[in-house]
């Protein structure tokens, strides 16, 4: 029996630097109703969707940065976003920069219900780059500096979305997509639908290796198709794009499908709105084969993966041994 689902992955062109939130919560309205006007039954920004990719500015006091967190949602300038859900009906992915009362800083999604209730809160938990001022790099990256690492692990929930009574909905950030661990913590849960934004410039600013342009896209893509195909799931991984603040942003939205095919995919690095038709109903064969998990896991041969976090090299074979 299909479960079909109206999926829309809102891609963003650049937010500059100078701009308001005011800015990127109007530009995110009119792509909201422009996924009304096709039907989607949800919506998924990207990650740190209310402002500029901060973390790529030095300061040397963290309070200093404080603008670009939200210390509580709906705030002001993102009411008008809770409005238009209820108004349309549709459910909406927010990344953004939290600051909790107690001075936490994440960089955190919600999913919220069209209700303008928040279902699913997540936290960042692969955090790249570098917490102190990096000489060496010709753009800074300084997601270490200001946040620390999601303290929700990767959690599922089970909520209605659209004209279903309930999906299996989980939620990565950026560089989470790039670990198979995060992924599998959500397959083992059956998750569904993964929403998934993202930040991600078109070159390697750490400038110690060579990587060609294109393969920054490849890896992106690579990294939510497998996820999807050996999770059973479907993902919406939904981009910035283009030149923000002279930094490039590769795009290439795309939603993916439980067998690893790419659905729909951006074209543009503008504000550019994807829908996939999506039938959840696919999810059921992977787990039911190939990664039915119950029967052909052995956890018994995996205790490595979480018992170090660095890799060891192995031991030397020697001849006459």
């Amino acid at each position: 029996m299909s479960r079909r689902l109206v999926l829309a992955a809102a891609q963003l062109g650049p937010i500059q630097r100078a701009e308001g939130r005011d800015v990127a919560v109007g530009r995110m309205l009119r792509l909201m109703e422009t996924a009304h006007r096709r039907g989607a039954e949800v919506v998924v920004f990207p990650e740190l969707a209310l402002t500029t990719f901060f973390p790529r500015w030095y300061e040397e006091e963290l309070a200093a940065a404080n603008h670009w967190y939200e210390t509580a949602l709906p705030s002001n300038a993102t009411a008008p976003l809770f409005e238009a859900a209820r108004r349309y009906g549709i459910g909406f992915h927010l990344g953004y920069a939290e600051l909790t009362p107690e001075g936490r800083r994440f960089n955190t999604a919600v999913y919220v219900h069209p209700s303008g209730e928040m279902v699913l809160k997540y936290r960042k938990v692969h955090l790249p780059g570098h917490s102190e001022f990096d000489p060496v790099r010709k753009v800074q990256h300084l997601e270490k500096r200001y946040f620390e690492p999601g303290d929700l692990g990767f959690p599922v929930v089970r909520a209605p979305v659209g004209t279903l009574d309930g999906v299996n909905i989980g939620m990565m950030i950026c560089n989470d997509r790039r670990w198979p661990e995060a992924w599998r913590v959500l397959g083992m849960q059956q998750v569904e639908l993964v929403m998934l934004g993202y930040n991600t410039p078109s070159l390697n600013a750490e400038n110690r290796g060579f990587e060609a342009h294109h393969l920054r896209v490849f890896h992106s893509h690579l990294s939510i198709q497998a996820g999807c195909y050996q999770n059973s799931c479907f993902a919406a991984g939904v981009a910035k794009a283009g030149t923000e603040d002279g930094h490039e942003l590769f795009g290439h939205s795309i939603v993916v499908n439980p067998q690893g095919e790419i659905m729909a995919q951006a074209t543009s690095w503008e504000d550019e709105l994807i829908v996939a038709d999506c039938d959840l109903a696919m999810c059921e064969l992977g787990r039911r084969t190939i990664f039915d998990f119950a029967r052909h896991r052995r956890v018994e041969h995996y205790g490595r993966i979480v018992a170090q976090a660095g890799s060891e090299p192995p031991p030397c074979w020697k001849a006459g041994s």
